[in-house]
């Protein structure tokens, strides 16, 4: 059932991934042939003595079975084992809902003043998150904590990042947990004391947004008052390479894609191009103008805060799909129906290859956080959400640092708990790392969580981009 191929013509080869077990094989054409003999009513009779050592190694990986009942049993042992692991505590900590940008498609807080008043987290909340987190490392004894500071631009809040990786930090030496601190951020307020003071607290890396060329970036993530950021931002990148991990991500839209190989141009000519981790870009999505969503048991009529899901062209024309990103949240991928997204995202990663960066291989994304039950996001008000796409909708609320027994977090929180899209998508080879796509998307664009929003067509690409880097490696 999870068996998926592409032909190499140029060697008479062809690899073969199994995507739950991930075993990954280039073989000759003869060992994908058996394969396809052993959906017949009497396979082992018709093998010869000499095919025996490949369908041991075939059996072995995980490519054959006895039937689909075992797959099935498997893909639910592995996605049971998923929610459940408690070898990593993630958590993504909002410090702000505020940011210093008034980039057009982001989906924090209100739109109308670029989040100026927005929330921010007290100091107070930030000591009981801590209290919680604590609770979490005890309760869950994992072997690593991996926090993210998110927002709204977190360094706006730079007293509660501080008070919370210090207060962290000890707690896990107490505990003997590796702690992992990542900062998503615009970079415009990066500097390398912010840098220099994070490191000692386990700082693993730092992730900056750039929306393509300089001409494209300030166009699309200005400063309130129109200024451009790109230049500034670069001299900040400039400043703290070397000193951590730098990940450079990107949010495209139809106006700026063709923009991204000048990018990555300017990016291999920078004399911190070999410090760059990772290289990533994403699809932009914007929400219905004028949409309302409900904000808790109350709705207070306004926009809500949701990752934008209507992919938007020129003119703000929408484009035709069911399509999904975190913009800038460094989590999830893009999924879709829609030939645009699939065709750039396709074009990007391999233009950002062909530069020499590492990038994402875009099959191996497993399922997202909103399936493990320790992974939580945490809204500058203490409010627990099962990922950073439903923070600011109270009523998808999960719970609260405080463990607040409101009747509407629980009933949520119950309904993320049995939360199963993939039982929709049939026997598609993908389920072991999609797992019905992005809930916040079927949320949105579906009225129905469990319903899948289908990867499918991005994924065999980046298969086929796979399969060729394997092959060339073997």
């Amino acid at each position: 059932m999870f068996n998926v191929r592409v032909p190499l013509p140029e060697h008479d080869e062809v690899f073969l991934m199994n995507t739950l077990t991930d075993a990954q094989l280039v073989v000759s054409r003869d060992v994908a042939d058996l394969l396809d003999r052993c959906n017949g009513s009497n396979p082992i009779g018709s093998f010869r003595a000499d095919e025996w050592e490949a369908v041991k190694l075939l059996t072995d990986n995980g490519f054959l079975v006895a039937n689909r009942d075992v797959d099935r049993r498997a893909l639910d042992d592995h996605l049971t084992a998923v929610k459940s692991d408690t070898g990593e505590l993630n958590v993504t900590v909002l410090t702000t809902l505020q940011c210093n940008f008034a980039c057009d498609y982001c989906f924090q807080g209100d739109h109308g003043d670029y989040n100026k008043h927005a929330d921010r987290m007290s100091l107070d909340t930030a000591v009981k998150i801590g209290d919680w987190i604590e609770r979490e490392l005890d309760r869950v004894r994992p072997e690593k904590l991996v926090l993210t500071f998110f927002g709204g631009e977190p360094l706006l809040n730079l007293p509660v990042m501080y008070e919370l990786a210090d207060r962290l930090w000890h707690a896990t030496q107490d505990r003997s947990v590796d702690i992992y601190i990542n900062i998503i951020t615009n970079g415009l307020l990066l500097t390398p004391e912010v840098v220099d003071r994070m490191l000692p607290y386990g700082l693993n890396g730092i992730k900056i947004t750039l929306d393509g060329d300089k001409d494209a970036h300030n166009r699309m993530r200005p400063l309130r008052g129109g200024q451009g950021t790109f230049d500034r931002i670069v001299e900040n990148i400039r400043k703290v390479a070397g000193r951590c991990r730098i990940a450079i991500g990107g949010n495209f839209d139809e106006s700026s894609v063709e923009s991204y190989p000048a990018l990555l141009d300017f990016l291999r000519d920078q004399e911190f191009a070999d410090k760059l981790v990772k290289v990533n870009f994403k699809p932009i999505f914007r929400t219905e103008q004028g949409a309302s969503f409900s904000q808790g048991p109350a709705a207070s009529g306004k926009k809500s805060g949701i990752i934008p899901l209507i992919p938007v062209g020129k003119g703000n024309q929408a484009l035709n799909g069911t399509c999904m990103t975190s913009a800038g949240a460094g989590g999830g991928t893009g999924c879709d129906n829609c030939d645009f997204i699939d065709d750039k995202m396709a074009f990007l990663r391999e233009e950002t290859k062909r530069h020499g960066f590492p990038t994402h291989d875009g099959v191996h994304n497993g399922p997202c956080h909103v399936h493990h039950d320790h992974a939580h996001t945490i809204g500058p008000d203490g409010s627990l959400y099962p990922c950073p796409g439903f923070t600011g909708q109270l009523a998808q609320s999960t719970g609260h640092i405080d463990d607040r027994k409101d009747s509407w977090r629980e009933t949520s929180r119950e309904k993320f708990n049995q939360l199963a899209p993939w039982k929709e998508c049939g026997d598609c080879a993908f389920i072991p790392v999609c797992a019905g796509g992005c809930v916040a998307a079927s949320h949105s664009q579906l009225g129905d969580m469990n319903l899948p929003t289908c990867h499918k067509r991005s994924f065999e690409s980046a298969l086929i981009s796979l399969a060729h880097e394997a092959a060339s490696a073997a």
